[in-house]
């Protein structure tokens, strides 16, 4: 089995460093497009992290 995947706080956080990085033009060039993508893939993780537990979430208040 893989390992587990990072929590969402933890990846928010990881998210939030990257932008930082950025902003503070501590990425270098070379590493600045896979960074760009690496935190581009997590928000999308995210995304799907909070569409799933809404979901779950409207199944449990409507008792379904």
């Amino acid at each position: 089995m893989s390992e587990k995947d990072p929590g969402f706080r933890q990846t928010i956080d990881e998210i939030e460093t990257i932008i930082s990085k950025i902003e503070n033009n501590e990425t270098d060039i070379d590493d600045l497009a896979a960074e760009i993508a690496r935190a581009s893939k997590m928000i999308q993780d995210c995304k799907d992290k909070l569409f799933k537990t809404e979901q779950e979430v409207e199944k449990i208040v409507n008792h379904e």
